[in-house]
């Protein structure tokens, strides 16, 4: 039965993606509101099937501040990074640059905001991430991060990549860390049925130092992984 819930899930969601990543081809070149919404409703559709087809269902612990930030989750499976324009409002999300070469959901993401991150570039690759971020920025959304790098197992806990202090103080935002423990539901083939916990910590203000900031980051980011 489990096998036969995955296979509806993906079936309906990958189906409906090629459907979602059309429209925001077609809408991206007249109205930046309306490619935010076709995002969005992607996003809430993978909600949808994940909780219908596999009964996986969501728990929010805490509150996204108001205002910029940028928000550093835990990344234990493709679970939140398709559910980040459902989860923050209009976020642009640092993402690995060869995602953008896939075909439909590149050129959608660009045109969204995703920031593409060339991890074999050094600091040209970081000046490019600030000044796009710090852009971003000025229109009020918010920017996420996976700061470990990729997805890593539950109850792992891997140093931060040395990337995210050197946005964390040229960015000069506080930083939300977001704890998130989908691994043993859905980082498989087969998914599991259970509930999904978004645990969103106290901000991390700017300007501490590095040692500080990272400690912080990565105790609240792995709160769930104890």
């Amino acid at each position: 039965m489990a096998l036969i819930r995955s296979l509806l899930f993906y079936l309906f969601f990958y189906l409906g993606s090629i459907g979602y990543c059309s429209a925001s081809l077609i809408v991206m070149w007249f109205s930046r509101s309306a490619l935010r919404k076709v995002v969005r409703g992607w996003a809430q559709y993978h909600r949808f099937c994940a909780r219908l087809f596999v009964g996986i269902r969501i728990r929010i612990e805490g509150n996204a501040p108001e205002g910029a930030a940028f928000y550093a989750l835990k990344h234990e499976s493709f679970f939140e990074a398709i559910d980040q324009p459902a989860l923050l409002r209009n976020p642009s999300v640092f993402a690995k640059e060869e995602l953008f070469k896939l075909p439909l959901w590149g050129p959608s993401a660009r045109a969204y905001g995703l920031v593409p991150v060339a991890r074999d570039q050094g600091p040209k690759a970081l000046r490019a991430m600030i000044a796009a971020a710090k852009s971003l920025v000025a229109e009020g959304r918010p920017l996420a991060l996976f700061p470990e790098g990729t997805r890593v197992p539950h109850e792992s806990q891997p140093p931060l990549q040395s990337g995210f202090a050197g946005l964390y103080k040229l960015l000069g935002l506080p930083v939300v860390p977001v704890a998130v423990d989908s691994g043993p539901l859905y980082h498989r083939f087969i998914k599991r049925p259970g509930t999904v916990t978004y645990r969103f910590a106290e901000a991390v203000p700017p300007g501490l130092p590095r040692d500080e900031a990272e400690a912080r980051v990565h105790a609240a980011i792995n709160a769930l992984n104890r």
